[in-house]
């Protein structure tokens, strides 16, 4: 268990600066335990006994080089000169820090800093990382970036799509893994079934290393060798750092879970107090300039540490909770450059916004299964490997949480991207890349996510209960994403390109039943529509059918069979919607009908519903009714489908609204 140091090339200079990076963490964490047993800071995850791998990952890159930390990181941040009054801000929770205390500890990016931090749900930041390799690989970079995991968290599936995905895409991605024996308190030979990490890389068709964690000069010579390699290959590796936690998960957690005889060798590796030594047996510092360089940084600590318990708590501006969200953004609707129209299906709208959008975006990536030389299994992006190449329009293997969260990496570095899940159902796959990631991005550390995702959505196709779902309700109530859903072949082409446009997330559903029904009078040239406005698509004075979708086809279809006086209203953007062109409805009818495919119980028109309710109720002659879906899975038969399906119940529900 002893730890043999190799001075190797490093100066004398050198080695004392190393003692100064790998003792600051320390130093650190020793205040923070006063404060959390003073009350001071809600919680933390200790990091000793793991200082080198932070430090010696670190400094082992170039400033520029981007590191996807996690729990125990805190040397990451300190190594990469992270302003302590600011990190002590954020540990404190108060307004002044990164995430404006929205979010603890390290789960925060800079990227002044280069820095991406995790959330909770381990992993989501292995996808992120390939997203900004692949970035730095289109723009022809020599950087590697580095994703930190814990040997626990490689037992997650993101792990697997995220090396997977590097792999095949040849990025430049250093996946580190931080083997410290357990996954909170369930011990390594309860995680997996081998001895080492290296034989990771194998199964992968990728290199794999193992280094003395507790070595902060292996570390350092070692992934300096890595990075070396990873620059000149473009090839992603695995790293494992055999390391130990001295403390508990968290804690409050302890550590009585570890056998003290354990607990006891991994004490005699400690990385501090080894390197201490080597640092005086090889006369390069003395114990008493230890002592100095310790008592140097623990007065900035503590200097750092009074300002910030000495400041004034800025106030919490409650109209930011709101507006932070989203990146800030004006859209300026872009009108067709002439007035040329030509006949266009759904589909070809779909795909003709796409092709010119990226005409118009350099910087734009699309991204999925089987978009490529196939076209998509709708054949959206057919034709398009030929005009834009295989670069830009990318192959993905099967790993919807990956390629998610290497959209927020790209956009980290500056592109923007299109992902089209095959199929509306499979983003289920990604959930907490989307939820948890994507959309709290911006309003947990200020960094936006600059994607769309395209969901070919809905049944009416007899494909049954995983390839005909409307999930548009999954995400309606999910802050930080933007949601829109057109009607028509027009509305299909200039929400696409403005959601392209915009900074922040965009789920752009595209019914599968309109592909290839829908016709319509399309402008050849780029244009856009504005998201967040309502369509009127019938004037009436009886009632008004607030719908989308399908749902507008199957209005205008039922309205012509009973010949009443209707407003039909395509919200087309859901998230946000239109509550000005609600209200005008109600208004105008005072009787109101919520149609969509969704499921009834908990689908958008019971929000839309109770909204119309407290805000419009002086106006209504009768109930706010819905007519939608039976709540029951899509079935496959044609018809147990149509009896799902609202549109048979249409008329009747119609009619019911019309006696009041």
């Amino acid at each position: 268990m002893s730890i043999n140091f190799e001075q190797g090339r490093h100066s004398k200079k050198d080695l004392i600066s190393i003692y100064r990076e790998l003792i600051t963490p320390r130093l650190i964490e020793e205040r923070m335990l006063i404060l959390l047993r003073q009350g001071k800071i809600s919680k933390w995850f200790s990091g000793i006994g793991q200082e080198a791998v932070s430090v010696g990952a670190t400094l082992a890159l170039n400033e520029d080089d981007f590191i996807m930390s996690m729990h125990r990181n805190l040397g990451v941040f300190t190594s990469r000169k992270v302003p302590l009054v600011k990190l002590f801000h954020q540990l404190k929770g108060s307004q002044q820090g990164f995430s404006k205390g929205r979010d603890r500890s390290f789960h925060f990016g800079t990227t002044d800093h280069h820095i991406v931090g995790m959330i909770s749900h381990l992993g989501a930041q292995l996808g992120v990382a390939d997203g900004i390799a692949l970035a730095h690989k289109l723009n022809k970079e020599k950087r590697v970036t580095l994703a930190i995991s814990g040997d626990g968290g490689t037992s997650e599936g993101d792990f697997h799509e995220a090396v997977n995905m590097a792999s095949v895409w040849n990025l430049p991605v250093i996946f580190l893994i931080e083997n410290n024996g357990y996954g909170l308190s369930t011990p390594s030979s309860e995680q997996f079934n081998f001895d080492s990490f290296t034989v990771k890389g194998p199964a992968y068709g990728i290199n794999a290393y193992s280094l003395d964690g507790n070595n902060i000069l292996e570390v350092i010579d070692g992934l300096r060798e890595v990075a070396h390699e990873v620059r000149k290959t473009s090839h992603p590796v695995i790293v494992e750092t055999r390391t130990f936690r001295m403390r508990g998960h968290e804690e409050a957690s302890g550590t009585k879970y570890v056998p003290t005889e354990l607990m006891d060798e991994w004490v005699k590796k400690d990385p501090i107090d080894t390197y201490e030594k080597f640092l005086v047996k090889a006369g390069i510092m003395t114990p008493k300039a230890l002592e100095k360089v310790k008592s140097d940084i623990s007065e900035e600590i503590l200097s750092a540490t009074k300002e910030v318990y000495d400041a004034a708590d800025i106030d919490f501006v409650l109209d930011e909770e709101e507006t932070d969200i989203y990146l800030p953004y004006d859209q300026v609707v872009s009108d067709p450059a002439t007035k040329t129209l030509s006949e266009k299906r759904f589909v070809d709208a779909i795909s003709d916004g796409l092709r010119q959008s990226l005409e118009k975006h350099e910087n734009l990536i699309v991204m999925g299964q089987d978009i490529a030389e196939y076209g998509g299994v709708f054949k959206v992006t057919e034709g398009f490997v030929e005009q834009f190449s295989k670069e830009r329009i990318r192959n993905t293997p099967i790993c919807e949480s990956a390629v998610i969260g290497a959209g927020l990496g790209l956009s980290i570095a500056g592109k923007k991207s299109v992902i089209e899940m095959q199929f509306a159902d499979f983003v289920s796959c990604g959930f907490n890349q989307l939820v948890n990631n994507v959309a709290k991005s911006h309003y947990r550390w200020g960094q936006n996510a600059d994607l769309v995702i395209r969901l070919p959505t809905g049944a009416n196709v007899n494909a049954g209960p995983f390839h005909s779902q409307s999930t548009e309700s999954w995400f309606f109530h999910v802050p930080g994403l933007k949601i829109v859903y057109p009607s028509t072949p027009y509305d299909a082409k200039g929400l696409l390109c403005a959601a392209i446009e915009d900074p922040n997330p965009v789920l752009y559903f595209e019914h599968k039943f309109l592909y290839r029904s829908a016709k319509d009078q399309v402008p050849d040239d780029y244009y856009t529509l504005p998201i967040g406005k309502a369509n009127l698509i019938r004037e009436g004075k009886d009632l008004c059918i607030i719908t989308y979708g399908l749902g507008v086809v199957w209005a205008q279809e039922a309205l012509d069979s009973l010949g009443i006086s209707a407003i039909v209203l395509d919200l087309r953007s859901l998230q946000p919607w239109d509550k000005d062109a609600v209200k005008t409805a109600v208004q105008a009818t005072g009787k109101v009908l919520i149609l969509h495919e969704d499921t009834l119980t908990g689908g958008l028109g019971a929000e839309i519903a109770a909204w119309i309710s407290e805000n419009c109720f002086e106006y209504l002659d009768g109930p706010v009714m819905r007519c939608a879906s039976l709540d029951t899975p899509v079935p496959f038969a044609k018809k147990l489908e149509d009896n799902f399906l609202p549109k048979n119940r249409l008329k009747d529900k119609i009619q019911e609204i019309m006696r009041y």
